[in-house]
């Protein structure tokens, strides 16, 4: 039983002509009593009577039809739902941020399905990268966006490089550092430093730039996963914030030499083995365009 009979059982009960339902149905007629009959055989019931010209339905016959038209409204209302879903309208998908891209993205992508795809549903989880790495693995999310720098490669991780973007030391517009021409890290370390948690690249950066009193665990006196939160710090103190720099483009970059020259590298990671979540394009999508015009 397809389908396809179900739909010529409906329009011959509708029509009760053979000759018209296979007009309508663009079949010959000798196809559609082919098709009635072999639908016949299958349930081992006589689904219509043959009463002159016109075709009755049976008792069963009317059980049947009215269970096909159920049948074939749900199969329309599943394209339906295949189409929206690839289109992006509908759909559920669960994302973790790490502490700059959450920053940078979180609002952008609430924004977005709000207002494109308002029946979407989206669950937005922030966090370290080893949790958030945890709760992909345990399939608890779907992607992740952080900086994959501090990510460990892995075989069962896909991991697409979307963005760099650069980092550097910043301070309110009236900070005592904020005029001078030249910063030492001796300068720096007067005033007290807000951060993120760094990956170990950062930290070896910070250690050849600067020396050992660089280290994140001598260096940072304030630490969090909101970098909202340490931004806000440092717009209502001396507080020094590390940071990505178009995370707060109303803080002064500080002019300490030597330069730190090193910078985030936004990417988006999914579990190999599994079928990337319809939804995830518009956020890639949303990536590109937002990180890429947050550094112009």
């Amino acid at each position: 039983m397809t389908l396809v009979q179900l739909r010529h059982l409906i329009e011959l009960a509708q029509l009760g002509s053979f000759s018209q339902a296979a007009l309508k149905l663009h079949l010959t007629q000798p196809a559609l009593s082919r098709s009635i009959k072999s639908l016949e055989d299958e349930l081992g019931q006589q689904l219509f009577d043959r009463i002159g010209r016109k075709n009755e339905l049976t008792a069963f016959g009317l059980q049947i039809v009215n269970r096909a038209r159920v049948l074939v409204d749900e199969a329309n209302e599943l394209r339906q739902t295949s189409q929206q879903l690839q289109m992006g309208a509908i759909g559920h998908l669960r994302i973790g941020l790490g502490s700059g891209p959450g920053a940078m993205l979180m609002t952008p992508l609430m924004m977005l399905m709000a207002t494109q795809y308002p029946k979407a549903h989206i669950d937005i989880s922030r966090g370290n990268t080893t949790l958030l790495v945890h709760a992909l693995r345990e399939r608890h999310l779907d992607a992740l966006v952080i900086d994959i720098r501090s990510l460990q490669p892995s075989a069962d991780l896909k991991i697409e490089n979307i963005h760099e973007m650069a980092g550097t030391f910043m301070g309110r517009a009236g900070h005592p550092l904020a005029k001078k021409h030249k910063i030492t890290f001796a300068m720096l370390r007067e005033f007290p430093v807000a951060s993120t948690p760094l990956s170990d690249e950062v930290a070896r950066i910070l250690v050849e730039r600067y020396g050992p009193e660089a280290h994140p665990d001598k260096l940072v006196n304030l630490r969090s996963e909101e970098i909202s939160s340490l931004i806000d710090v440092a717009r209502n103190s001396d507080a020094i914030v590390l940071a990505i720099r178009a995370s707060a483009p109303d803080l002064v970059e500080l002019n300490i030499a030597p330069a730190l020259n090193t910078k985030a590298r936004f990417g988006l990671v999914t579990l190999a083995s599994r079928t990337e979540p319809l939804l995830l394009s518009k956020v890639r999508t949303l990536m590109h365009t937002i990180l890429k015009d947050a550094e112009l």
